[in-house]
């Protein structure tokens, strides 16, 4: 049977934290991923990962404390959920999932939310997987999020999304507009490099706004603190290869369809 770690303050300096361990570019979003986390530990926040050097994994924390814009009293907030490449199919999503279920029965939670996709969006959980093990959409944005949830107390309140969200626009209606946090160790590097790049070369304004407060991520007007940007105030995606000039035209041209 294979071996999951469960990552602590203890253990965290010498335990990687599966994305861009091997990617020197990402370096310092790395570091700066492992501080968050120290940080989120303090709040009951979990990692637990497989035994191995893969991208299996699973994050989730109480949504009081999670780094989303929405109303989930006495939930689990599941966050970053990924089994990559050779190690689908094996059941270690099934394995991550029931972790996190016992999770919530033993601290008497209501049950589990997450934001994903409507259809799928990167960076973002597999939204058809998760309805084929119990979870039912609590509430759709029109611009393409819902909030799912899995109950373990069926008189629970439906989890919903923040007014914040409610209309997939931010302030700012001119050029690009990204809200990105260290909750990924790839965004320190695409957004504040790669994308700066990208917007210099298309003579495009650009405004970096960095999450850094449970406060600023809990009001934000994106659903995704992870990395989200907006092109003329829409929001357009969470797909962080958007940064690199090779992606941006096309994903712009995509989504304004």
């Amino acid at each position: 049977m294979e071996k999951f770690i469960t990552l602590n303050s203890t253990n965290i300096d010498a335990e990687h934290i599966c994305c861009a361990f091997s990617d020197k570019k990402c370096d310092e979003g790395y570091q700066l991923k492992k501080e968050w986390l120290k940080k989120e530990f303090k709040n009951g926040y979990i990692f637990s990962r497989l035994d191995a050097r893969a991208k299996v994994f699973i994050e989730y924390g109480p949504a009081e404390f999670g780094w989303a814009p929405i109303n989930a009293p006495e939930y689990l907030l599941v966050n970053c959920f990924w089994v990559s490449g050779q190690y689908k199919g094996k059941g270690h999503g099934k394995a991550l999932l029931n972790q996190a279920i016992e999770s919530a029965k033993q601290q008497g939670k209501n049950g589990l939310v997450t934001v994903v996709g409507t259809s799928k969006f990167h960076f973002m959980s597999d939204t058809k997987w998760l309805l084929k093990q119990g979870f039912q959409i609590s509430e759709k944005l029109e611009y393409g999020f819902s909030l799912l949830v899995l109950k373990i107390k069926n008189d629970a309140p439906n989890p919903k999304f923040k007014q914040c969200v409610s209309k997939g626009e931010c302030e700012n209606k001119k050029g690009i507009v990204v809200y990105y946090s260290n909750r990924c160790p790839f965004t320190d590097y695409y957004v504040n490099k790669t994308l700066v790049e990208t917007a210099q070369k298309r003579n495009l304004p650009l405004q970096i706004i960095k999450i850094e407060t449970l406060k600023q991520a809990q009001n934000s007007p994106t659903p995704a603190t992870i990395f989200s940007l907006y092109y003329n105030g829409k929001f357009i995606t969470t797909d962080l290869s958007v940064c690199l000039e090779s992606r941006f035209d096309k994903i712009i041209e995509q989504q304004r369809k």
